[in-house]
């Protein structure tokens, strides 16, 4: 167990949290969230005693073991399987089947069994260095953002090995329905205070929401009473008859609790800046094949079309293409064979898992966000630096001193400073809290262009309403036409060796029907896209009217223009509606 009394620490003289008090009890498994910088990390150094708390103390059980998964990984053995063995208590040092199944969960192959860990990835690192810690069997699992880097299928063998884990877990991850299908407690960092909830980051977020409107309430309702004792002081405290009362009220004012009022919290803030794109087709691949070595083929005989609105998700297995493919979308990469149309009016705003380092060390943010578009006036660079949560003079900060997180923002907000049309987000959640994965989430919701992704994030598959799915497979995609709750439907996932689906696939590409549900959903979407265009129209067309009554031409051009190609968008939702509401048999 642990008990944590009235804990305080600061970090540079600012203060991260103070007087935090909570108790870990026997079998809790506890989701740690709060905002990038609040002081997660900050937290779980305290806790295995890497850094000491300025105030207060941390108290374990007698002989308390605490494992801890952090970001600083060293390697002593030749091979992964040997280091891997190492995380064995010292009965068990011969249990290498222990260790194996552990690494085989985590997507490790037969042939890796026996590398050197220094040729992984940076990603095959951190499972190497996770399974050490599982399997070491700790009192107490201290977690920091284990699924990055992690596919769909490890992070599902992670999570059904947590919910078993019979120990104490305290897990810090930005993918919210990870936690939740894992946690039986949320900690969280809100506003330097701690607070331990009962339940998942649902129940939390909500507790959090009605003590803040309690608060609120009582702050004003105090002021209110301060202000009408204060009048009345004011009339009457010169007045010989209302003077003991007035020196009554005076002390009353007193003891009235000075409550300050509760600072916004600043979140991201994603409006990316659309160009309009008149057509339906944005890119049509062709029988594409792609390989960086002859032997080991990565992409076979791939065609798919985007067209305008849909959204698309890339997934599988790491190692089988996902990246791959998006930067041959975003042109980084030539095909071996086949080729990839792109229409003209397809505008790309690309994030790669890469491109982090591709920031300029000694620029500014500023100048980052403003190199991605050289015509942006400087009101507006400012803007974007604002929604990505640089305002004011954090925009003047150098790239080379922020942050992972601060990083993905500043790629972020490039994207934001460019007009598209077509999104290609290669794992864009990494770096990112929860607050900031909802942000992103709903933006993209709300964008009107296509959007490609790649994600292990099944919050996001789920909420995105996909199109279609691009299922990577050794050296094969295939395409699925639908949702990915319908993919899980008819599909799914064997968590076997070779995580192939559990139904036998062809080479071909996939088309399945929509189920009824699924076209309902997507008849819905169209229709509230149709019924947002044509207000759009409307108010275009009063615009119009008083452009012409002021004899505007600059004006009554542009909205000319602007009502005709609505007009254009329009007709096309309409057929889109009637071809969903007549699918073919």
């Amino acid at each position: 167990m642990i008990q944590a009394d009235n804990l305080t620490h600061s970090y540079g003289g600012e203060l991260v949290f103070e007087g935090a008090s909570f108790t870990i009890g026997t079998g809790e498994r506890c989701g740690l969230v709060g905002r990038n910088g609040s002081g997660k990390t900050t937290l779980l150094r305290l806790l295995t005693r890497q850094e000491e708390p300025d105030k207060g103390r941390l108290s374990f059980s007698r002989g308390y073991r605490i494992g801890y998964l952090d970001q600083h990984i060293r390697f002593s053995r030749p091979t992964v399987l040997e280091e891997a063995l190492l995380g064995l208590k010292e009965e068990e040092s011969e249990a290498a089947y222990k260790a194996e199944k552990l690494l085989f969960g985590l997507g490790f192959t037969e042939e890796q069994m026996d590398l050197d860990p220094a040729l992984l990835s940076g990603g095959y690192h951190l499972r190497l260095h996770l399974a050490k810690v599982l399997l070491s069997e700790p009192d107490c699992l201290l977690l920091d953002e284990p699924t990055n880097y992690l596919d769909i299928l490890s992070i599902r063998f992670l999570t059904q090995l947590l919910q078993e884990w019979k120990g104490e877990l305290i897990l810090v991850s930005h993918d919210r329905e990870f936690l939740d299908e894992v946690i039986t407690h949320t900690l969280g960092i809100h506003r330097k205070k701690m607070k331990k909830v009962e339940g998942t980051t649902v129940d939390y977020f909500n507790q959090i929401l009605l003590d803040e409107e309690v608060y609120e309430k009582t702050r004003v309702g105090l002021e209110k009473k301060r202000a009408h004792m204060e009048s009345f002081v004011e009339r009457f405290g010169a007045k010989a008859s209302k003077a003991g009362q007035a020196r009554s009220r005076k002390k009353m004012i007193e003891r009235i609790p000075a409550l300050e009022e509760l600072k916004k919290l600043y979140s991201l803030d994603f409006n990316f800046h659309e160009r309009p794109f008149p057509g339906e087709k944005m890119v049509d691949v062709k029988g594409i094949n792609f390989f960086y070595e002859k032997e080991k083929e990565l992409i076979q005989n791939l065609s798919l079309v985007i067209e305008k609105g849909e959204r698309i998700a890339i997934v599988g297995k790491n190692g089988y293409g996902k990246s791959t493919l998006l930067r041959l979308l975003a042109r980084e990469l030539t095909p071996v064979k086949g080729e990839i149309v792109f229409s003209d009016q397809a505008s790309i705003g690309y994030f790669g898992q890469t491109h982090i380092q591709r920031l300029a060390e000694d620029r500014t943010i500023e100048m980052e966000i403003s190199e991605a578009n050289t015509r942006l006036p400087t009101s507006d660079v400012r803007r974007i630096c604002g929604q990505m949560m640089f305002s004011g003079d954090l925009a003047k900060k150098r790239v080379g001193v922020l942050s992972g997180g601060e990083k993905s923002r500043v790629l972020l907000g490039k994207i934001l400073a460019k007009p598209c049309n077509l999104l290609l987000l290669d794992e864009p959640t990494h770096h990112l809290d929860i607050e900031s994965v909802e942000a992103l989430i709903d933006a993209l919701e709300d964008f009107e262009g296509a959007v490609v992704l790649v994600t292990h994030s099944e919050l996001i598959l789920k909420r995105l309403h996909l199109d279609k799915l691009i299922v990577c497979h050794q050296a094969k995609q295939q395409l699925f036409l639908g949702s990915y709750e319908e993919f899980l439907e008819k599909i799914g996932w064997e968590e076997e060796e070779e995580s192939a689906p559990k139904k036998t696939l062809s080479k071909q590409e996939i088309v399945q029907p929509k189920s009824s549900k699924s076209l309902e959903k997507e008849i819905l979407r169209l229709e509230e896209k149709l019924l947002a265009l044509e207000i759009a129209q409307e108010e275009d067309f009063t615009l119009l009217a008083d452009a012409s009554a002021r004899k505007d031409l600059h004006k009554i051009q542009e909205l000319t223009k602007r009502t005709r190609e609505r007009s254009i968008e329009i007709e096309q939702m309409h057929g889109k509606i009637k071809k969903a509401r007549s699918p073919a048999p």
